[in-house]
């Protein structure tokens, strides 16, 4: 008879194993979880896509994150995290709200270019699907639209306070269309680059005289 150190394990045993969610980086696994979402979107991604990109079964991912609409929210908050870190460490090193707003603009035709262009942006692919989200997730998209178009609003002030920006700007306009010109970016960089960087930020600029 087998001692209790070299018992073979029950079929229960085994079953009980399978079922246990696997040990795994929580931010590794939602960053992989992200790249599915940016790609294909709320509704497109399954679990299957998920599961492979992460490294889990549907199983481990239902015990550690309870469903998908659960998982989504955790992917879209590391990436409003991360995204607003790397922006706030590149505008650190400018002064006025000029030279920031054209580094913003910068930062989203870097973002909108290659590979990481074709991946697509979280916030405004969750924003073409605000209509099919249920109502909490269309408000967390909406809020976080909003934060971006206040952002820029805030770089307008500003600007008109140190003199870079013009006076007689309309900041809230100014902000929305210069909201829509770097959301633009991110959907022309799901199909190609956008051509011309320097003199499009030139352009975009210029509403700021």
């Amino acid at each position: 008879m087998p001692s209790a150190m070299s018992k073979t394990p029950t079929t229960d045993t085994k079953s009980r194993e399978r079922g246990r969610p696997r040990e795994f980086d929580i931010e590794q696994a939602l960053d992989k979880a992200m790249i599915v979402f940016r790609q294909k979107g709320f509704h497109a991604a399954s679990l299957n896509d998920l599961g492979e990109a992460m490294g889990l079964t549907a199983g481990s991912i239902y015990k550690a994150f309870k469903d998908k609409r659960s998982l989504f929210l955790l992917v879209f908050e590391r990436y409003l995290s991360v995204r607003n870190a790397d922006l706030r460490q590149r505008l650190a090193q400018f002064t006025t709200g000029r030279e920031k707003l054209s580094e913003l603009l910068q930062f989203y035709l870097d973002s909108a270019r290659a590979v990481e262009g074709r991946t697509g942006c979280l916030v405004v692919g969750s924003a073409v699907e605000l209509q099919v989200l249920d109502d909490d997730l269309s408000q967390l998209v909406s809020e976080a639209v909003l934060r971006n178009k206040n952002f820029l609003a805030s770089l307008l002030k500003q600007g008109q306070e140190d003199g870079s920006v013009t006076p007689n700007l309309d900041v809230d306009t100014a902000a929305g269309l210069i909201l829509c010109i770097a959301f633009g970016m991110r959907v022309v960089g799901k199909i190609t680059d956008v051509k011309d960087e320097p003199e499009t930020i030139k352009l975009v600029m210029k509403l700021l005289d």
